[in-house]
């Protein structure tokens, strides 16, 4: 895979030239991130300092890389798999590198890294019903994006999301479920009443998008200097294809 300057991307997700084998060439990536740690240990940064992801591709590369994994899982032609596990869970033992973090829902039917058929420490997953941007789902995303260098946000709804069907019932529940309805009925009253649950689903991932970007500095200021895109999705649970809203 390239990079958008053309050179050769240094994420494990592409495959290592021909005369280097998949072990030698996880090791060689090790071994440049390590470097890249010394280079930068004195930065003196408030934050700690932003891990030297995988992710240095570009928010359009980072989004087009989880929309390809998608066309594999649609096509059934995986690839996360023939990665090395052992290496790459010794190699994320003591950091991670996301090149993007998706919102999800927490629909056991939403297998995120599978979907985007992406393996350990390519994507940091924030999973909540109803794929709603709460201020500890906003501020996890604040920490994929400012400390691991994430370049792209996902929010993805999906088909038959149970959430939001709830929420447009609006029924007594038990416990503190209805406590996800506020954060859902503003796009049921953009929708408006008896409106398909699916229209719901896709307008409450772009609702949740737009406040990622207008409730958090953090990512409002990621996003203003070109360095993240956050965009909408709907999941087709029967498919498997992932759709872009925006």
């Amino acid at each position: 895979m390239m990079t958008r300057t053309g050179e050769a991307c240094a994420c494990f997700a592409c495959s290592p030239p021909a005369d280097v084998s998949r072990r030698g060439f996880l090791r060689a990536g090790a071994v440049a991130t390590a470097v890249g740690l010394l280079a930068g240990a004195g930065a003196g940064l408030v934050l700690p300092r932003r891990a030297l992801a995988q992710s240095a591709i570009g928010p359009d590369k980072a989004l087009s890389m989880l929309m390809e994994g998608n066309d594999r899982y649609v096509a059934q032609k995986l690839t996360s798999f023939d990665d090395d596990l052992a290496i790459l869970k010794q190699h994320t033992a003591e950091q991670q590198q996301p090149f993007a973090a998706v919102l999800s829902c927490a629909d056991s039917r939403v297998p995120v890294e599978l979907l985007f058929d992406q393996t350990i420490g390519h994507v940091f997953v924030t999973r909540v019903a109803g794929n709603i941007a709460t201020a500890e789902m906003i501020g996890s995303l604040e920490y994929g994006v400012a400390v691991l260098g994430a370049e792209a946000i996902m929010v993805m709804g999906h088909a038959s999301c149970g959430a939001v069907e709830a929420t447009i019932a609006g029924k007594a529940v038990p416990g503190q479920i209805s406590g996800l309805y506020p954060y859902i009925r503003p796009a049921i009253d953009q929708v408006g009443a008896g409106g398909d649950a699916n229209a719901v689903v896709r307008a409450n991932a772009e609702i949740q998008a737009r406040l990622l970007k207008e409730a958090s500095p953090v990512i409002a200021d990621f996003v203003k200097q070109g360095k993240l895109k956050v965009v909408a999705s709907y999941y087709d649970l029967a498919t498997g294809k992932v759709t872009l809203l925006d």
